[in-house]
């Protein structure tokens, strides 16, 4: 029987940011089925108690911790390391999931207040977040980041516009963090999903509409699910995408392989 280290994250301490449901969780699972010890992060400590819980008794071991963090403040983000630091230790990887949209509409209705909270959450808290995990990564001479981003990120929407910009914003980002650390042996990348089941965008597939188009015009003839995101984040934390940076890599079941 052949066997593969490629997968394998023992050893290696992954930090998700809104990983207590949804996408975030399933990744955090899917790490530390493999091996990677976890803290777990979101807003409400009870829910990120309760997937690090689920963890643990899935895989046996004590494989992931919990922190409350809102990742839109960079001294929580901060303490979230340091949480990380003292119970886990140095960080190998980064998952940050954490994202908001308070606001749909035309951009001509967005209120200062909902453009400033979309573009600090979802694009300079990540910014912070890489530069306070990266010393990390930087003395061991590896590591992986990897940044939620979106298919919307692609296209106009008359609707999620200021959202889709953070998301192109996010990757303009990533291309930079992967510049200006790869030298240093340090690779990040963007995941972008396209509409997947999931709490936070209910109001987009909770539909009949919805469900039509994905039977008509998604290749796989379905709406993606947080579990379709588990091996794209092994993929990335591993050694199997040891060469791979840079990448803006869409989960979209086909609908945006044109990009």
């Amino acid at each position: 029987m052949t066997t593969t280290t490629l997968f394998d994250l023992q050893g290696k301490t992954a930090l998700l940011t809104g990983a207590s449901k949804g996408m975030g969780k399933a990744m955090a699972q899917a790490l530390a089925e493999q091996g990677a010890k976890v803290m777990i992060s979101s807003r409400k400590l009870d829910q990120c108690e309760a997937v690090a819980a689920e963890i643990n008794e899935r895989c046996g071991a004590e494989r992931a911790y919990s922190f409350a963090c809102n990742a839109g403040y960079k001294e929580q983000l901060q303490a979230l390391v340091d949480a990380t630091h003292e119970h886990i230790g140095s960080i190998d990887i980064l998952v940050a999931n954490a994202g908001v949209n308070p606001f749909q509409g035309p951009m001509k209705a967005i209120s200062d207040d909902a453009y400033d909270k979309i573009m600090s959450t979802n694009v300079k808290a990540n910014h912070w977040l890489a530069q306070m995990v990266a010393p990390d990564m930087i003395a061991k001479g590896t590591g992986s980041m990897m940044f939620t981003s979106s298919v919307g990120a692609f296209t106009p929407s008359l609707a999620l516009g200021t959202y889709n910009i953070s998301k192109l914003a996010l990757i303009a980002l990533v291309r930079n963090l992967a510049a200006e650390f790869g030298p240093q042996g340090l690779r990040a990348n963007a995941i972008c999903p396209a509409l997947i089941r999931t709490d936070f965008a209910q109001a987009l597939w909770d539909n009949p509409e919805a469900e039509q188009r994905a039977k008509e015009q998604i290749p796989l003839r379905r709406l993606g699910e947080a579990d379709d995101l588990k091996g794209i984040a092994v993929f990335l934390a591993s050694d199997a995408s040891a060469y791979i940076t840079g990448q803006a890599l869409t989960v979209c079941g086909g609908a945006h392989m044109w990009r």
